[in-house]
């Protein structure tokens, strides 16, 4: 029944409705009823904000205790408008719709007494009607301008509150709409951020781990090299070398994206493919390379997703294979598809697992995989692992 105010509402209200009673009592009172209908009114005015179901019923009983009181039509009567407004602007349903109703019937009672005394309804312990029947088309004419005046200027109050209650409604709805696309932007613009640094770790783990895998076996290489072959020193070196400083532009190239949020930079295609195999036949990996079929046309990110996944391949098989046995990578073209198998030999003794370790090289091959249109499978097979991807050819 009451509505939540701030303090300064509530204030402004209450001196409203004491100042329409000063105003009002500035011009004196005819008598004791008057004096009560316009501090009942001067309350309705007051609370109207608060409550405005008590201020309707405040509103028509002061309008009831003048006509009962067979009182002369007042000024502070007019405090119904404000009323009605506020039943349209705050009311419920249920207060609303009353009011419009309220409306209506209040026409009609006041445009009745003020249309019955105009033509001598005295209240002197009886009423006496001081009209002719000659008067009736008069009379009814005054009480339906009366009746359709006074419906109007009410109706008016309740549609003016309607109408003010649905445009801050829509206004709301139009702040809420906005608000929601705003953060819609907001979550795109993080899912995409994030998707991007995903991206960039993803490449930086293919480029690092790849590199890394070369170094040590280089390094290793060199060590064991030293004493028979001084000459493969200088060639593990100089491998050692030119991995890191291309692992070194790599990492740069995305440590700059992930600062300024740069376009992408060259990404590697089929074409590289051969200086990828070369750095690993470097580090002492024998790669026996197939293709069969018409080779087909592939997307950028498509070119992309097969470096990265050979690179992946092979550079596990650096650090976890068999380096004795040759790895085969083999290209299988189709019309619409290339499939793509990598396989190594598996170590004669397979480690175990380490709990925690989540496999973030094939998790990456297979997202690869799928944001470029195909699938992905990596397990074991017999005694090799093998790593098959299907991605489809452009038409």
């Amino acid at each position: 029944m009451f509505r939540q105010l701030k303090p300064y509402q509530l204030a402004i209200d209450v001196s409203i409705g004491a100042l329409c009673l000063l105003a009002r009592t500035a011009f004196g009172y005819s008598s004791p009823v008057v004096f009560i209908v316009v501090l009942v009114m001067a309350a309705a005015v007051a609370v109207r904000r608060l409550s405005p179901t008590l201020a309707l019923v405040l509103a028509w009983g002061g309008a009831l205790i003048l006509i009962a009181g067979s009182e002369t039509p007042d000024v502070a009567t007019a405090a119904v408008l404000p009323v009605l407004y506020v039943t349209a602007r705050y009311g419920g349903t249920v207060t609303k719709w009353v009011g419009l109703a309220s409306a209506g019937g209040g026409a009609f009672v006041a445009t009745t007494y003020v249309v019955a005394r105009g033509y001598g309804l005295m209240f002197n312990g009886q009423f006496t009607y001081q009209f002719s029947a000659s008067d009736i088309p008069q009379i009814s004419s005054l009480f339906l301008v009366g009746f359709f005046s006074s419906l109007a200027l009410f109706g008016l109050s309740w549609t003016l509150g309607l109408l003010v209650k649905t445009w801050a409604t829509a206004r709301a709805s139009r702040a809420g709409e906005q608000a929601a696309i705003a953060e819609q932007e907001i979550a795109h613009r993080e899912v995409g951020i994030e998707q991007e640094r995903t991206r960039i770790a993803r490449d930086m783990h293919d480029v690092v781990a790849h590199s890394l895998a070369v170094v040590i076996a280089q390094a290793d290489g060199a060590r064991y090299a030293r004493a028979q072959d001084p000459d493969a020193v200088d060639d593990a070196l100089t491998t050692i070398s030119s991995t890191a400083r291309e692992a070194l532009a790599d990492v740069r190239i995305l440590l700059g994206q992930l600062r300024h949020s740069q376009g992408e930079a060259p990404q590697p295609v089929l074409a590289d493919l051969d200086r990828l195999f070369d750095q690993l036949a470097g580090s002492g990996l024998t790669i026996a390379r197939s293709e069969t079929g018409q080779p087909g046309t592939l997307a950028t990110g498509q070119q992309l997703a097969v470096y990265r996944i050979v690179q992946e391949s092979l550079t596990n098989a650096l650090r976890h294979g068999d380096t004795t046995t040759d790895v085969s990578v083999s290209f299988d073209w189709t019309d619409d598809v290339l499939t793509l198998t990598i396989s190594n030999a598996l170590p004669a003794e397979v480690p175990e697992p380490v709990p925690g370790r989540s496999g973030h090289g094939l998790d990456g091959m297979r997202e690869r995989a799928v944001l470029a249109g195909g699938t992905l499978s990596a397990a074991p097979v017999g005694d090799r692992f093998v790593v098959t991807a299907t991605l489809p050819v452009i038409a």
